[in-house]
């Protein structure tokens, strides 16, 4: 696979994939994996450095701490793939073995109304066979005496496969294995698409250096541009980029034990790093789309904002001293802030993996495995993704996920 190709070697493609970021490429394995499939697979994605993309801003972490029995399902998935990646690829001796660093997500109420939310989503977690605790504020004080829990209510954690794995191994073994199986990678640009005369499909899509290729079928996964790529087929997808701001700090005191994924009832969240590190995310009070090439950090948040809370909530991060900073896009589904997947009800071939709103990177298994077996069998075989179906959005049908990020 050359990462830097620009043109196709092909005229046509049974499927177009249109970004080539984490659910692009993990759709393309699945693809390639699909005994039933022998047809022709383009990923066209704008930037092979994946700079600004989603999947390289991400905190890498995974829970099965959610409201529907579905996300957790689909988080439950991804927790056997990571486990057993080498396994799932062929013992392939180039995949790094991997695990998943438990430190848990600790979500905390500081007010009843969310204490009964979190007792009712632990309440679904352990019927789907999570190991979801509820603690009182005595119980993680026990567990962990660095907290201030003067103004909680209770906690909600899990242990189990629910923490940090490695990201970016999964993505670059995807890209690495679909490639070497036949899927075509070009730096390109999608810029346009042709559709039938009946409207009812998308029969080829134009690139920025001028070809024109047909298709079979498109899927969008652009991430944050999932919008820009579903208005070339005349669709509108309620999917923007919304900013989110994350930090590498060193602590002058360290904690002495892991530091779970802490959601702090502000919204601030931060987690272990490793070696006395720590990384913190939050985004602004005002939280507008913004452009696409938007990436300017807010140099205000951090010290009126973030850096209060957290020396607030755990004391010893009082003297803590910011290494590095970003921001990246969160691909930002405004009717309901879950998956968008499945075909379009009209443009019969234009395909969704879009608008996953902070936790898509822990979905990327399950989804691109559902997505490849929509484009192949027109139904979902493993885990019923239907839910997600874009058909939801026009019926005004949203699904109620409490645990959004």
């Amino acid at each position: 696979m050359n990462p830097n190709r620009q043109c196709p070697s092909q005229r046509a493609y049974d499927i177009i994939i249109v970004g080539g970021a984490i659910m692009g490429a993990s759709t393309a394995w699945f693809l390639s994996k699909n005994k039933d499939f022998d047809g022709s697979v383009l990923v066209v994605e704008r930037d092979p450095t994946y700079e600004h993309s989603s999947t390289m801003h991400t905190n890498s972490c995974m829970r099965q701490q959610f409201s529907t029995e579905l996300n957790v399902r689909i988080s439950q998935y991804a927790a056997e793939f990571v486990k057993n990646i080498r396994h799932f690829m062929d013992g392939d001796e180039l995949v790094p073995e991997l695990s998943i660093h438990n430190f848990g997500y600790m979500y905390f109420a500081d007010n009843e109304n969310f204490a009964k939310i979190l007792r009712e989503s632990q309440e679904v977690q352990i019927k789907a066979g999570a190991g979801t605790q509820i603690l009182s504020p005595e119980h993680i004080k026990q567990k962990y005496p660095f907290y201030n829990v003067d103004d909680i209510v209770l906690g909600s954690i899990n242990l189990v496969d629910e923490g940090y794995w490695d990201g970016t191994a999964v993505f670059d073994a995807w890209r690495r294995q679909s490639g070497k199986a036949g899927v075509e990678y070009i730096a390109n640009e999608v810029v346009a698409m042709t559709k039938s005369a009946d409207g009812r499909k998308v029969e080829s899509v134009t690139l920025r250096s001028g070809e024109v290729i047909g298709c079979g079928a498109v899927l969008n996964a652009s991430g944050p541009r999932a919008g820009r790529t579903a208005q070339m087929a005349g669709i509108h997808v309620p999917v923007e980029p919304r900013k989110r701001y994350s930090w590498i700090f060193a602590a002058e005191q360290p904690l002495d034990q892991d530091l779970p994924l802490t959601i702090d009832p502000s919204g601030v969240h931060v987690r272990e790093n490793g070696g006395g590190t720590y990384q913190c995310g939050a985004h602004s009070d005002i939280d507008p789309a913004v452009d696409f090439d938007d990436f300017v950090m807010d140099l205000d948040i951090w010290e009126n904002h973030v850096w209060p809370i957290l020396a607030t909530r755990i004391p010893q991060f009082e003297a803590i001293k910011v290494q590095s900073e970003w921001a990246g896009h969160y691909a930002y589904n405004t009717f309901d802030h879950n998956a968008i997947m499945g075909p379009h009800d009209e443009v019969i071939n234009f395909f969704f993996l879009n608008g996953f709103s902070g936790h898509g990177l822990q979905q990327s298994p399950a989804m691109g495995r559902g997505t490849a077996e929509m484009l192949i069998y027109g139904e979902y075989r493993s885990l019923d993704l239907s839910p997600f179906n874009y058909r939801r959005i026009p019926d005004n049908l949203p699904i109620i996920e409490k645990a959004v990020i």
